[in-house]
C-alpha cells in the first residue's frame, strides 16, 4: 500500500474519478436544495428605527445632552428586550410565544456615534415581523418616560410590509453552493482514500514499487486460435441435452 501520492498522480486520480466526484457534488447540492425549498421554513425580517434626541434644549447644553443620549443608548438596548416591554408586546399582539422566544427574534443595534436605534425582528411571517417591530417601538416609546423620567424617543422609521418579501433565511443559493463544494471535497477525499487503500497490482510500476526490483519483461495477452475457438463451440453443442429426449 502506498503511503504518499504525488500532485501529478492526484490530478490523474481526479480526472479518473471525475464523474464520481461531480455526481457526489450534484447529489449533495440536490439534497440541500430540497431541504431549503421544501422543508426549512423561511424567515422574514422587518426593521424599525428610533431616534434618541432630547427636545427643547439650549445650544449651550446641546453637546452635553448629546453625550448623555449616546451613553444611554446601551441602557435603551437592555430595556427594549426586557420583560417590561416584551410582555406588553406579547399581550397586545396575542403572540403564541414566550418572552424568551421573542427575545431571540429581536436584535437591537446602532451605528457608532449615532443616536438612531434599529430594531430588527425575524419571524416566519412577514406581517408578524412588521407588527412585532412596530409594537416594540410603540411600547418602548410609551414606557420609557415612566422608567427613566425622560421623553427623548422618536419613531424615525416604522416597519412596512413588502408586497413580495424575500426571506432572509435560508439563503438558498449560498447553501446550495456550499453543499456542492463540500460534495467535491468529499468526492476527492473518497477517491484519494480508495487509491491509497487499493493493494491490487495493476501496472508494471506497482510491481516495481512492491518488489523494489526493475521489471525485466511483460507477458502480453495471448489470443485464442480459430481452431481452438471452434473446438470449444462444438464441445458446448455436444454437451447440451437433446430437446426431444426431454419431451
Amino acid at each position: 500500500m502506498r503511503e504518499t501520492i504525488s500532485l501529478q498522480e492526484l490530478l490523474k486520480l481526479i480526472k479518473k474519478r471525475l464523474f464520481s466526484i461531480i455526481g457526489l457534488a450534484i447529489c449533495c447540492a440536490g439534497i440541500v436544495a430540497y431541504l431549503s425549498f421544501y422543508l426549512i421554513s423561511p424567515v422574514y425580517q422587518a426593521k424599525t428605527q428610533l431616534l434618541v434626541n432630547q427636545k427643547n434644549i439650549s445650544q449651550e447644553n446641546a453637546w452635553a445632552q448629546t453625550e448623555t443620549d449616546l451613553q444611554l443608548i446601551n441602557t435603551y438596548n437592555v430595556i427594549m428586550k426586557s420583560p417590561v416591554i416584551l410582555n406588553k408586546v406579547i399581550e397586545k399582539l396575542d403572540l403564541p410565544v414566550t418572552e424568551e422566544e421573542l427575545t431571540n427574534q429581536i436584535t437591537v443595534s446602532n451605528e457608532n456615534d449615532s443616536k438612531v436605534l434599529t430594531i430588527t425582528v425575524r419571524a416566519e411571517e412577514t406581517q408578524r415581523a412588521v407588527a412585532i417591530a412596530n409594537t416594540i417601538a410603540d411600547v418602548f416609546q410609551m414606557e420609557i418616560p415612566n422608567l427613566m423620567s425622560i421623553d427623548n424617543i422618536t419613531i424615525l422609521s416604522a416597519a412596512k410590509p413588502e408586497q413580495f418579501p424575500d426571506p432572509v433565511e435560508p439563503n438558498k443559493t449560498f447553501n446550495i453552493l456550499i453543499a456542492a463544494v463540500i460534495g467535491v471535497m468529499a468526492g476527492v477525499g473518497i477517491a484519494f482514500l480508495r487509491e491509497l487503500l487499493d493493494t491490487t497490482i495493476k501496472t508494471e510500476k506497482d510491481v516495481e514499487e512492491l518488489l523494489q526490483l526493475p521489471v525485466m519483461g511483460v507477458v502480453g495477452t495471448i489470443p485464442l486460435k480459430k481452431e481452438m475457438k471452434s473446438t470449444f463451440k462444438s464441445e458446448k453443442v455436444r454437451g447440451k441435452p437433446d430437446a426431444q429426449k426431454k419431451k
